[in-house]
């Protein structure tokens, strides 16, 4: 059983590639059955053709392509625009915020930063300090009013340094789909200190911002895409001894949340390897994915997953259901 107060990182065998090898197997046997119903159901028909024909100029879709040649194919190529639609947007504000010479204006100012601009103008960052209702984020709310504005400045200004330089320097768009191994990711540094703001920013907030900046590099780390891994590796905990290294699971006090100390170098190949099915299936349906809307696409369809059980994590999150914002 995991607990809640002990072992917070997941343990060394989910970082060797026979363990990762294993995960992969499942995540593929489960994958069809979950896309197949992606399919069907997560296409809404109201979708105005103007719309599409809008966001399908955006992904360098021609005309003659988005028109309808078979219902699956119509149907992918509507999640796909509807995803980016709902991506964009607040997409605005996150690269506002988040721009390397407006961070630069701060420095001596932090406390702004932290009080106003951080505070009420980040989405992610405004919804959860505002979500008064969820009394779980109490801790949050607390948390954030602690933090030293000038570490958080520091962090969320090393977040931006990172993310500037990986796609820049260290992103290769032709051979980033064919990295078969996470480490060749490089994402390691974004799990330490100097990415961490402890209570503040965790793994689901900085991955959130990341996302919004660099969507066809970072995937999105939320709450619900924890729980899709879970229900894509069919609930196993592949030679682990905790109960799944995507939830911590208490069943002395019947809680089972997602990891939050899940590191997100792991996260992330996993989710570049959905993101190889969702391709090849693209493919095969003649749809085109806009690689520059990559984890869109994947955080689309772990969403969907995710939302296929929604009354069993209802039920296992118990009382602290609807308790946090899905991202911390």
């Amino acid at each position: 059983m995991y607990r809640f107060q002990e072992d917070r990182k997941v343990e060394k065998i989910c970082y060797e590639q026979n363990h990762i090898a294993k995960v992969l197997v499942l995540i593929k046997d489960n994958f069809p059955k979950y896309f197949n119903d992606f399919l069907l159901h997560e296409a809404v028909s109201g979708i105005s053709e103007q719309k599409v024909q809008g966001i399908a100029s955006v992904l360098g879709i021609e005309n003659s392509v988005i028109k309808k040649t078979n219902d699956k194919t119509q149907s992918y190529k509507d999640i796909i625009a509807q995803g980016i639609d709902s991506f964009s947007k607040d997409r605005k504000k996150y690269l506002d915020i988040f721009d390397k010479e407006s961070l630069e204006e701060y420095l001596d100012d932090a406390s702004t930063f932290k009080s106003k601009t951080f505070r009420h103008e980040c989405p992610i960052i405004n919804s959860t300090l505002q979500n008064i209702k969820a009394k779980a984020l109490d801790k949050y709310r607390s948390e954030y009013k602690l933090a030293d504005p000038n570490n958080l400045l520091s962090v969320v200004t090393n977040l931006v340094n990172f993310a500037g330089n990986y796609a820049a320097n260290v992103y290769n768009p032709a051979a980033y789909d064919n990295i078969s191994d996470y480490t060749k990711l490089f994402f390691s540094e974004l799990d330490t200190e100097s990415c961490t703001v402890y209570g503040v920013i965790g793994g689901g907030i900085k991955s959130h911002i990341l996302y919004k900046l660099y969507p066809s590099i970072f995937p999105n780390r939320s709450r619900i895409a924890m729980w899709a891994l879970w229900y894509l590796t069919d609930k196993k905990s592949i030679d682990c001894r905790m109960d799944s290294e995507f939830l911590m699971i208490d069943t002395k006090e019947s809680i089972t949340q997602q990891n939050y100390f899940y590191p997100y170098e792991l996260f992330a190949f996993y989710a570049h390897q959905i993101f190889q099915l969702l391709k090849k299936e693209a493919e095969i349906l003649d749809v085109n994915i806009n690689s520059e809307f990559r984890y869109v696409v994947v955080d689309s369809f772990l969403t969907f997953v995710a939302g296929n059980n929604i009354d069993e994590i209802n039920l296992l999150m118990n009382q602290i259901k609807d308790s946090d914002n899905g991202y911390e």
